[in-house]
């Protein structure tokens, strides 16, 4: 197999606590219980010869994709897209939200359930919250308020992150009420809103008070933001479940905010201080490429509690910032849409060569491979017999 890395990014003692690494997880979810059917049914009408991690990127990949139509014809979010690209977007997200949610049903009945699908599910969805979050701020002309832009889409990833980040802490990722499904079903509902009356509904001003109509929407997201983020938070400060309160890793448990710091601050400071308004103009790819460096931090927290490992500071996917930071800096004579488009291009690689190079390691690890059932007699005698050994290990509804 060939390798990325020079060095293996995993020790033998990571990928042996990972081989005993259990999914724990508790769900209030209001949507899920009335999807349930729904998915039951969908799992059942699938072949067993399908592996479950492809259904997963099926799904990531179609999502990708109704949002670059979106950004293709709004990249500044400015420019009204098209409705029927704003309904791809709806269809595109709910084929995801079924496929992300069946994929671990599909692990169980044929007998498939490793530790590594849990780790490829939640990189996926780290992916999908940036492609979601722009498609929602497009679907929506938010590029009008460049800020507001900003903070609604540095806070689904910050919320994505926090949820990892407790879970890193508490050793169970906790769902409340109102979470990601409701999330992602409200997301589908603004899409089709604009699909069916046209973005421009969103800037309809509403009579005596004078505001616009995608203002109420966004207090309303600031408010449920605020909820999920006092909700972790307070799990957070609870102290952890390793030695005197510290994280699974022994850590302390604030540690995890520095990486996901060194993302979220420069985006901010490069965003105010370029002389040529690079985010302004450039909204989406801005939003894309600091979008993935979140994601690869993400994905290393989630590395480091299946690993129970501590966490490192620094990364790889940093040098893209740096690249925009440094030419602003330095007042380069290079244009900062050059630079803004080398940093997407450097991050994207980073992020897909980690991912590539540790599901590679695991997969020499648990001898399994990612994207194949290799037995599909084994797969039908394991769903014949009920469970498989390693059942608890791949969640049958995943979350951001």
């Amino acid at each position: 197999m060939m390798h990325f890395y020079k060095d293996k990014i995993l020790s033998p003692g990571q990928l042996k606590r990972l081989s005993e690494h259990k999914y724990s997880c508790t769900n209030a979810s209001l949507l899920d219980a009335y999807l349930q059917p729904w998915w039951e049914w969908l799992v059942s009408k699938v072949p067993l010869w399908l592996a479950p991690n492809l259904i997963t990127v099926v799904g990531l990949i179609i999502n990708i994709a109704t949002t670059l139509i979106l950004v293709y014809y709004s990249p500044d979010a400015k420019a009204e897209a098209p409705r029927w690209a704003c309904f791809l977007c709806a269809l595109g997200l709910f084929i995801y939200q079924s496929l992300d949610s069946i994929d671990g049903k599909q692990a169980r009945r044929t007998g498939t359930s490793s530790p590594l699908g849990e780790l490829f599910d939640h990189g996926c969805d780290s992916v999908s919250t940036v492609f979601v979050a722009l498609s929602a701020c497009i679907a929506v002309q938010l590029g009008y308020y460049p800020t507001w832009m900003f903070f609604q889409c540095f806070c689904a990833m910050t919320l994505f992150y926090c949820a990892h980040w407790q879970s890193y802490v508490s050793g169970s990722l906790k769902f409340g009420k109102i979470d990601v499904t409701e999330a992602q079903f409200t997301i589908m509902g603004i899409h089709l809103i604009s699909a069916i009356f046209g973005p421009q509904i969103w800037m309809t001003e509403l009579p005596y008070i004078g505001t616009e109509v995608k203002v109420f929407s966004l207090w309303a997201a600031v408010g449920i933001a605020i909820l999920l983020a006092q909700s972790s938070i307070s799990v957070i400060l609870a102290g952890g479940v390793g030695k005197n309160g510290s994280t699974v890793a022994g850590t302390s448990v604030l540690s995890p905010i520095i990486p996901f710091s060194l993302v979220v601050v420069p985006a901010y400071i490069i965003y105010r201080k370029s002389a040529e308004n690079v985010y302004e103009t450039h909204p989406a790819l801005y939003i894309l490429a600091f979008g993935m460096v979140a994601a690869k931090v993400t994905n290393r927290l989630v590395v480091a509690h299946m690993t129970k490992n501590e966490m490192e500071y620094l990364d790889t996917a940093l040098i893209g910032p740096c690249m925009l930071f440094l030419n602003q800096y330095f007042n380069f004579f290079i244009k900062e849409y050059y630079v803004l488009w080398l940093c997407f291009i450097w991050v994207t690689f980073d992020f897909f060569r980690y991912c590539s190079q540790v599901c590679l390691e695991i997969c020499d690890h648990l001898k399994i491979m990612l994207f194949r059932i290799p037995h599909p007699s084994d797969s039908t005698t394991a769903e014949k017999n009920g469970t498989s050994r390693t059942q608890r290990q791949r969640p049958s509804k995943k979350h951001h």
